[in-house]
This record gives structure tokens, C-alpha cells and sequence, in this order.
């Protein structure tokens, strides 16, 4: 007996291509639907013709709800998931005073696990479905996320930490063994399943240029790998590399030297950047990662979107928990917007969303897969309901919200009410909010419900 497909019908909001114009150019569907099979999507539009030219199907029901994609959270850190929210410091002290002791317990492959398990309930609670996530020093570390990751089928990202300086003696390794057991995780993990490898340089203090050479080498040795680090987060950071690395012109010019800045290289951060760092990022198609909650928690400074968008670099956002202060990525958009004010350069909703799915999927050559809810990709999506609580229905009860369900309404309009509903539940909603997160088709949410995931 064939498979059958489901069809979802809802309203629906995506970015079937690549654009520099997210707020013109987002596609939304009043009455739409979406149809799986298996694990990926086979046909999107309107409900109506959708239905007719498909057949052997079930429908779930998903009226008065958004369907967008599943969230892509670009930089984040599975180890710290604990010590998410601990009190103050800026960034070195913090890493020397919680960071470092937390990421300790995880030479232990059981606490990895342990972890790994409430790190992607958290993902799959609040709509993300791909993370790029760094791990800690320990190679099991790396095996308990992708192990977890794989249970759901999720897209994950991830790489053993690399450090053989400036940090506890304990989470260090030494250039050959990062090399080492770098090679032997992207060999063990790489494009098998839905798992990709990061080479995974903590930030240029914590390794030598040795290490970072020999890093280099595998990120040549392997052109699919990705690579993840940090630039430019703090300024008594920036000091510190210039004092390491004297002879380097810039903080990029130290990964630069050693291979590290390329189409797959995401930067996390990139607050205080020269423009000559702007412009070779964005001609190495390289990515700045833009962290809000994380800026503002440890006084970091404010991401300089215009200069990103002057460059035409890509920028996607990130939570960066545990410095950041969640794993919601549409509160995460709600602070970028607060820092777009600051700057008098406030980020609209759609520009938000393009950043967290269809943006960051093409900068990294995953659009075919991930992003977007076009037909192949696959089927990773998130149903949010403007309506989960008292507030929010009053928030949304006015004639705004109910042009989405009469039948004269123009486009514009209905994208000007999409963007709203994001608009408000980045700030007025939580993991309520997102009330359905399918993974490759299927209902994560509903499945870890089901696997009694307040006993992990």
C-alpha cells in the first residue's frame, strides 16, 4: 500500500528564494496548505487547488494558526544550557568564572547525555530545527548531541571545542589531537543522516597558531565541513588577540592566515569590526552571526546592521544560550529589533524571520534542504497560534488579525497582518506560542509529550 500524504491547512508564511528585500518579497498564503510525504514537503499553495490535484490524503486541521519554517539558531552552545542566566560579568570573566567550570562536568558521557536531551527538548519546544551548536573539548560531547539530534531526525550542526591555551588545564587538548579527533569526528558524523560537522575554534586566544594551522589544514582537507567561532565580541577581547597575534593587521586576519574564513565559516558576533573586516567577510561569503540576548546580557556592545547591510554580508540571528537569555529565536528577533532602535535602524518582522530561516539556509548552501517550505526540502516546519493565550487574544481580536479569514482582503494587507503576528509574539509570546514543531514530518513537540520529557 502507498504511503499517504497530509496535507496541513493553515495560513502560511515563507521565502521561496533568496533576497535582499525580505519585507517585498516574503510569499503568504491566506487559507493555504501544505502537503508531506514522509519526510519531505511535495506541493504548497492554495488550499483550494492544492487539494484538488492531490490525492490519498489525511488533513490536520491547522485554521486560525501560521505555518512559517523551521527556525535555523546559528550560534549557541549545548554545554552551557544549565548556566543559562547566571549573574553578570562581561565576557572573560564570565567564561573563567561559569563557563569553564560548567563545561568541566562534561568529560563525563553520561552528564553529556543527560544534557543533550533538555538542549534539543528546548529546540524543539520553542520551533527551532536546525542549530548550529558548539560542543565542549570532549569527543563525546559531540557524540551525545548528534546522537540526540538524530533520535528526531534534526538538522544539527555541531564540532568538538578546540583550546590548548588561556583556559583550565582540564579543557585543554593540544594542536595534533584537535586535528586528530577532529578528523575522526567528521568522518564518524559528517553528511551522515542529517548531521554536518563544524570545525569548532573556540576563539583565536584559546589556541595557539599552531593549532589553528593545523585546524586550517582540515578545513581545506574537508571544503563541506563548516567552520564556527567567535569575532569581535568584547573590546578587552579585541586587545587580547592584538597582543597574541601582533603581527596579524586585524582579528580576522588571524583566522584568515590559517584558512578559516570561507563560504561555510560563520562568525559569531562581530561587534566591533573594521570595515576592511566587513569587506573581506563579504568576499568570502562568510557569515556574521548576530546574538541580541547575549550582546545586551554581557554589555558586549551593539551589532552594526547597517554596516552588515552596507557590505552585503549575510547575517543570521542566534540565541546564543547561555550568555543569551533563551532558546526562543522569535524573542530573539524582538531584541534585535530593540538594538535596530538604538541605532535608529529598526529591523521590520519579515526581516526578522528571513534571518533565522531562508537567510542563514542559502549563506550556507542548505536552501534545497532547509529554510524555506518549498517542495523537496524537507518537511521541517513550525505552526504558530497567535491566540495561545489571554493576552495574546487580545492582542490579535481586532479587525486586524480577522482580515486573515475574509476573503476580500488584498495581499498586502494580509502580509502587513503576518508581520504583525510575528511582530507581537516576538515579544509578547514564549514556547506557548509555537504550538506544533515538525522535524522531517514528524510532530516533535507532541513526541517528546509523549516520551515524558520532564522525567530526562
Amino acid at each position: 500500500m502507498s504511503q499517504m500524504s497530509v496535507l496541513y491547512r493553515a495560513n502560511i508564511l515563507h521565502f521561496d528564494t533568496a533576497t535582499s528585500l525580505p519585507h517585498q518579497d516574503a510569499t503568504v498564503i491566506k487559507d493555504g496548505a501544505l502537503v508531506v510525504l514522509g519526510d519531505r514537503i511535495i506541493d504548497l499553495g492554495d488550499y483550494a487547488q492544492v487539494a484538488s490535484r492531490n490525492s490519498n490524503y489525511q488533513i490536520k486541521d491547522y485554521r486560525g494558526k501560521l505555518i512559517v519554517p523551521g527556525l535555523i539558531d546559528s550560534h549557541l552552545h549545548f554545554p552551557q544550557t544549565e548556566m543559562i542566566a547566571k549573574y553578570g560579568e562581561q565576557l572573560l570573566a564570565w567564561l573563567d568564572n561559569y563557563t569553564f567550570p560548567t563545561e568541566n562536568k562534561f568529560n563525563n558521557k553520561a552528564y553529556c547525555d543527560y544534557i543533550a536531551k533538555h538542549f534539543v527538548a528546548q529546540l524543539i519546544n520553542n520551533g527551532t530545527t536546525t542549530a548550529f551548536a558548539y560542543a565542549t573539548v570532549h569527543r563525546h560531547s559531540v557524540d551525545a548531541l548528534f546522537e540526540r539530534a538524530s533520535h528526531y531526525n534534526m538538522a544539527m550542526i555541531t564540532g568538538k571545542m578546540c583550546m590548548d591555551r588561556h583556559c583550565p588545564e582540564d579543557l585543554q587538548d593540544t594542536p595534533e589531537s584537535a586535528q586528530k579527533q577532529s578528523a575522526a569526528l567528521i568522518e564518524k558524523w559528517h553528511n551522515k543522516g542529517r548531521n554536518l560537522y563544524a570545525l569548532t575554534p573556540r576563539f583565536a586566544p584559546t589556541s595557539t597558531e599552531k593549532q589553528l594551522a593545523l585546524l586550517g589544514e582540515l578545513a581545506l582537507e574537508h571544503p563541506t565541513v563548516f567552520l564556527q567561532t567567535h569575532l569581535s565580541e568584547n573590546l578587552h577581547e579585541i586587545a587580547w588577540v592584538k597582543n597574541l597575534f601582533s603581527q596579524h593587521t586585524h582579528y580576522l586576519d588571524v583566522y584568515d592566515h590559517y584558512n578559516m574564513v570561507h563560504s561555510r565559516s560563520l562568525f559569531g558576533h562581530c561587534l566591533h569590526l573594521q570595515d576592511c573586516e566587513w569587506q573581506r567577510l563579504a568576499e568570502a561569503g562568510s557569515t556574521a552571526v548576530f546574538c541580541p540576548t547575549s550582546n545586551l546580557f554581557l554589555g558586549s556592545g551593539l551589532f552594526a546592521i547597517e554596516k552588515a547591510h552596507q557590505h552585503k554580508v549575510s547575517v543570521a540571528l542566534a540565541t546564543d544560550v547561555g550568555a543569551g537569555t533563551g532558546f526562543n529565536m522569535l524573542k530573539t528577533y524582538g531584541e534585535a529589533y530593540k538594538i535596530g532602535q538604538l541605532q535608529q535602524q529598526p529591523l521590520c518582522a519579515l526581516t526578522g524571520l528571513y534571518m533565522m530561516t531562508q537567510g542563514p539556509a542559502v549563506a550556507y548552501g542548505l536552501e534545497h534542504q532547509i529554510g524555506n517550505l518549498n517542495p523537496h526540502t524537507y518537511a521541517d516546519f513550525v505552526v504558530l497560534d497567535p491566540y495561545f493565550n489571554a493576552l495574546s487574544q487580545l492582542r490579535f481580536q481586532g479587525e486586524q488579525a480577522a482580515q486573515l479569514t475574509t476573503q476580500r482582503a488584498t495581499h498586502e494587507r494580509i502580509l502587513d497582518d503576518v508581520q504583525d503576528i510575528i511582530f507581537a509574539l516576538s515579544f509578547i509570546g514564549d514556547d506557548r506560542a509555537v504550538h506544533a514543531t515538525y522535524i522531517a514530518g514528524k510532530e516533535c513537540k507532541q513526541l517528546l509529550q509523549e516520551e515524558n520529557y520532564a522525567m530526562v
